[in-house]
């Protein structure tokens, strides 16, 4: 039995079941194409008829587009389907000091890719990160794009949209979002990056059959997002999953929240660096990758500083498997690019640490900054697909909820981050 929560319940209608179809043959479009609506049909279980209405919706929506005529030995020959590679999305990376800004497509494939810098004030970043989005939106002017997606180093409110803690990025209040929409005239949807890497994961098909995951990013922070019973829960004001900073050590360093020894002063890259720094004393600063260049090379001080941040990204999350006991681990940032040295020490642990049963699976993104970038871009392609589809109008809460009752996890259409779902009896 599930709870029903009474005061914000709708009952499925017609529409509803009509717009979870359209999910579901876009996905199976997506995973299948080249597709001709024949197969469609044989492998969704629709009649062809409600196959060539949704197709006919998918096209007009600019989703899908018709390509080559299939080869047949007798009989009509199909014309095929795929994602309409026309339609991309502008996504950016924001970290402390920089920020990467691609153009993605809906396949999740980097078209472009461009570096900018970054400063301290936020009026003076967004307006130098518009001006890089501007610049690759004009080197594809031949394409469609729907929006802007950019992944942020904290949590922003799902309510005001906008950016509520982020210890390391040092930025005052400021509404980013309307500073780059203004700037650029596109719509901008931002979320926090480990909760936007995981909406990828869902988005682009990686999370199949899976119902309770967490991600953590490793960058200059650790961040987490949650994937419980098919839902992904970011709690009140969309705080929910900073197991970054619980207090492993309360006499270990100081922390950018202002407390002592969170685990991300144990097990981020900085953490990393000033380990190096503590054992080899370098002349001039280093970053991440030129720390991982080293201990490739064979210094012993950055093998062993790369050592002790496994080792601590591995002992902290024991908090994960207590907590929400995931069937799955996804890992995200930088250390990604260093997995054959990381994954082994990460994975000893999560054997050693499980309560009972087997330790969840663990499993790397793509590497890099690549999977903050795709997660950048599903904001916006989720956001997309979550319009009714005749109306152009954001469907209700309530239809969402009641769609959900059908529909798999990560599949187009789901409800916002932000926001948890009741769903009723079954």
């Amino acid at each position: 039995m599930r709870r029903v929560d009474l005061s914000s319940i709708e009952l499925a209608s017609s529409e509803t079941a009509r717009n979870i179809n359209r999910d579901i043959v876009l996905e199976m479009i997506r995973s299948h194409q080249p597709v001709s609506r024949a197969e469609l049909a044989r492998l969704s279980g629709l009649q062809r008829s409600t196959i060539s209405l949704i197709i006919e919706q998918l096209i007009q929506e600019k989703w899908v587009r018709e390509g080559a005529v299939a080869r047949r030995p007798r009989g009509r020959r199909p014309t095929l389907l795929g994602l309409n590679e026309d339609l991309v999305v502008i996504a950016a990376d924001v970290h402390p000091s920089q920020s990467s800004v691609a153009v993605v497509d809906l396949n999740g494939r980097l078209l472009s890719r461009s570096l900018v810098s970054l400063g301290a004030d936020p009026a003076a970043a967004a307006e130098l990160l518009s001006d890089c989005i501007l610049r690759q939106k004009e080197n594809f002017a031949r394409k469609s794009v729907e929006g802007i997606g950019i992944s942020l180093p904290g949590r922003v409110d799902p309510a005001r949209e906008r950016l509520i803690f982020a210890p390391n990025l040092h930025w005052p209040d400021f509404d980013i979002k309307k500073a780059v929409e203004r700037r650029t005239g596109l719509p901008v949807a931002l979320e926090n990056a480990a909760n936007a890497c995981l909406i990828a994961e869902l988005w682009f098909g990686r999370m199949e059959g899976v119902r309770n995951a967490v991600l953590v990013t490793i960058s200059e922070g650790v961040g987490t997002s949650i994937f419980a019973n098919g839902h992904m829960v970011t709690g009140q004001h969309g705080m929910a999953g900073e197991f970054g900073h619980a207090v492993l050590d309360p006499n270990g360093p100081a922390c950018g929240c202002g407390m002592r020894g969170c685990w991300e002063t144990f097990a981020s890259c900085r953490a990393a660096l000033q380990a190096y720094t503590d054992l080899a004393h370098p002349a001039k600063a280093l970053n991440f990758q030129q720390l991982l260049s080293l201990a490739e090379g064979g210094d012993a001080s950055a093998a062993e500083a790369l050592r002790q941040q496994a080792e601590a990204i591995g002992r902290g999350m024991r908090l994960i498997l207590v907590g929400l006991s995931p069937e799955v681990i996804l890992v995200a940032g930088d250390v990604t690019t260093a997995w054959p040295r990381f994954g082994p020490i990460i994975e000893e642990h999560l054997s050693r640490l499980a309560l009972t049963g087997p330790p969840p699976r663990l499993m790397p993104t793509h590497e890099g900054e690549v999977a903050r970038l795709r997660g950048a871009a599903a904001l916006v392609l989720q956001r997309r697909s979550s319009h009714e589809p005749s109306s152009g109008r954001p469907r209700s809460e309530d239809a969402r909820r009641s769609s959900r009752r059908t529909q798999q996890p990560g599949r187009p259409g789901k409800t916002p981050p932000g926001r948890t779902q009741t769903i009723g009896l079954m």
